[in-house]
């Protein structure tokens, strides 16, 4: 079998048709239908990607999510019924990597899973003993996946870490949110920008000390973003 997914969905035949379809494509397929059940499988099983739906009998999936953050770094797809602006943020501020709205096409969600996978054993097999990139009063350790400013050490979820690596390596040059959604994300086709955004967002709270007007991580007017210093 190949990676190990786990499925949390408290609808029993959504469940199933992820579980019939993930199997197809050769995952190894672990499932949970409340959210207590899905602390328990995932602390088992140690699963390569969650799954993970928001509206769970027991402890929501934004409770769930926010647990497992804090114990393992495994991508977390969120998937949610609600088109509320509000719900993805929250998810997505919580430690998901990205989230796809009900309905979704099983093509769409197997084309995500693959990526998310792919772009995780991509930052497994690099080199650990990468010198840490300096831009400026930033420091990225890419060996001990750490980052700091002013030799404080930043508290970055694992997307914030991934995209900092990624634009540290290319420092000065400028990528569109579709670019970055390919590189950082891994999808090559066109997903939803607004993942971009926030993480630039919440990165750019974390690493400037005016992220109104930052002097690090910098917008190109109609082009995308750059880091520099």
């Amino acid at each position: 079998m190949g990676n190990k997914v786990l499925v949390v969905e408290d609808d029993p035949n959504l469940l199933e048709t992820l579980k019939y379809n993930l199997k197809k494509e050769s995952y190894d397929v672990v499932t949970a239908s409340d959210g207590e059940q899905a602390l328990e499988v995932a602390r088992k099983e140690k699963p390569d990607l969650i799954l993970l739906d928001i509206m769970l009998p027991k402890l929501s999936g934004f409770e769930v999510c926010r647990i497992l953050r804090k114990e393992m770094t495994s991508p977390i797809l969120m998937l949610t019924a609600k088109a509320d602006e509000t719900d993805k943020i929250v998810g997505l501020e919580i430690g998901a990597d990205d989230y796809v709205t009900k309905p979704f096409s099983m093509r769409e969600l197997i084309a995500r899973t693959r990526a998310m996978l792919r772009r995780t054993q991509i930052m497994e097999t690099q080199p650990t003993e990468e010198k840490p990139i300096r831009i400026g009063n930033i420091r990225v350790d890419i060996g001990r996946h750490q980052a700091s400013l002013l030799n404080a050490i930043l508290d970055l979820k694992p997307k914030e870490f991934d995209l900092l690596v990624f634009l540290a390596k290319n420092k000065g040059l400028v990528f569109n949110r579709e670019q970055l959604l390919e590189k950082v994300w891994g999808y090559d086709y066109a997903g939803d920008t607004r993942t971009v955004d926030v993480h630039i967002r919440w990165l750019r709270q974390k690493i400037e000390t005016d992220p109104g007007n930052p002097k690090y991580l910098v917008t190109v007017r109609g082009t995308g973003y750059k880091l520099e210093g």
